[in-house]
């Protein structure tokens, strides 16, 4: 199959929306990283800052390996996925010359990110009470998995510990009475990358209020918090009625016909999510008695009846094949689509005319194709200045261009094994 090319990264010819920031990040992983990530690609300056000979762990989550043309040890393409846009530079911030730099940055900062436990960087005097203290104006967003205080504070935990704490996992997958049934994950570190994007939110939210106030302020992002929160309608409905949600797999709690189908050379999913689009889905599966039955009218009545309904439209799915009925389905407006693995996604026209698909040279000369973000501004759009930088490609810039240390300073800095 062929593969959908994108965009290729150029600088734009004005800046993007937060180019007016710098951010520190002190984080690693997922969660911290897409963070930054998302403020780089609106444009602010994201200096990353990573371990001497080492980086961010995910450098080395391979394989997948981005493509290195001198042959040495690549990074992961698990590590370009959340570090585009960013200048990485290294710092040993365990010693007391590499904390002076790192509080030196924060203070001409507007943003720091970290994902350090708790206590960790307060040992090494980089934690808010410390770096506020040199930059009233300074946001300080840390993110770790169970918040800054309560009884499990102190626990470490990854993406899947969430996903199964916060329930997701309790209502994704099929029935256990099902085959394959019981709790599942999802298929991507939901929990991270949403807390990431909340993280995102609140940093925009602290850096608004900075313009009225003056001052930054201090943001505890939890892992267990947000994927709580995306819980959303199937948490409200507990709430409110003391009935804990069940799965339902690939069909939906509130909507039917709301799932996969299976055709005669596949599947297809099909998303019915009203009374007038369920009329129309009749229509389009040559179904009148459906559409006239009193039993079905009404989104009630088919969530009441799902057992009896979805057998006999499974039957009548099974006679056509996906190309038929997605054209059936979509000269009729009925939401419907092809499940795609993701060399049809970038396959796919709609795909290939939003360019979502980012392509970036390296400082070491490897080319490594992103995802583009989707947050598409009119005046000031996403930037993809630099692609998911080399380990400490920028150590000798940052310093030097924004710390003015000299020549003389980098040598023993690096000599001390400082950078």
């Amino acid at each position: 199959m062929s593969v959908a090319l994108g965009q290729t990264s150029t600088k734009p010819d004005g800046p993007g929306a937060l180019s007016h920031l710098r951010v520190l990040d002190l984080s690693r992983i997922l969660a911290g990283p897409w963070c930054s990530q998302n403020l780089a690609d609106m444009g602010a300056e994201v200096i990353k800052v990573e371990r001497p000979g080492a980086g961010d762990d995910t450098r080395a989550w391979g394989p997948p390996w981005m493509p290195s043309p001198e042959g040495d040890v690549p990074d992961s393409t698990y590590f370009a996925a959340a570090n585009r846009g960013k200048k990485s530079i290294t710092v040993d911030i365990s010693r007391p010359a590499g904390q002076n730099l790192v509080r030196r940055l924060a203070a001409v900062s507007d943003v720091v990110i970290e994902n350090y436990k708790i206590g960790d960087l307060k040992r090494y005097g980089l934690d808010y009470a410390a770096l506020s203290a040199l930059n009233r104006g300074l946001v300080y967003c840390s993110i770790t998995g169970y918040g800054q205080d309560g009884p499990s504070a102190h626990k470490p935990g990854y993406d899947f510990v969430f996903q199964a704490m916060g329930g997701l996992m309790s209502i994704t997958g099929e029935r256990d009475d099902l085959p394959g049934g019981g709790p599942q994950k999802a298929g991507i570190a939901i929990a991270d990358v949403m807390t990431g994007m909340y993280a995102s939110v609140a940093i925009l939210s602290a850096l608004q209020h900075r313009t009225v106030s003056g001052a930054g302020q201090y943001i505890d992002m939890a892992l267990l918090d947000c994927v709580v929160a995306l819980g959303g309608n199937q948490v409200t409905g507990y709430l409110a009625s003391g009935k804990v949600p069940a799965r339902y797999g690939n069909a939906h709690a509130s909507l039917v016909p709301y799932q996969v189908f299976v055709v005669s050379d596949g599947e297809i999913v099909v998303a019915v999510g009203n009374d007038t689009q369920w009329q129309q889905f009749c229509t389009a599966i040559e179904r009148p008695d459906l559409a006239a039955d009193a039993r079905w009218t009404k989104v009630s009545g088919r969530i009441t009846g799902r057992q009896q309904l979805v057998p006999d439209l499974a039957r009548t799915l099974l006679t056509r094949s996906r190309g038929d009925w997605l054209a059936r389905l979509e000269a009729r407006g009925v939401p419907c689509g092809p499940i795609n693995d993701y060399a049809q996604v970038f396959d796919d026209e709609q795909v290939r005319h939003r360019q979502l698909r980012v392509d970036m040279q390296r400082a070491d000369g490897g080319a490594v194709a992103t995802i583009a973000s989707p947050l598409r501004l009119q005046h000031t759009p996403p930037v993809y200045r630099r692609a998911p930088p080399v380990l400490g490609d920028c150590t000798d810039e940052v310093l030097t261009q924004t710390l003015g240390c000299s020549a003389d300073e980098l040598a023993a800095y690096r000599a001390d094994r400082i950078i």
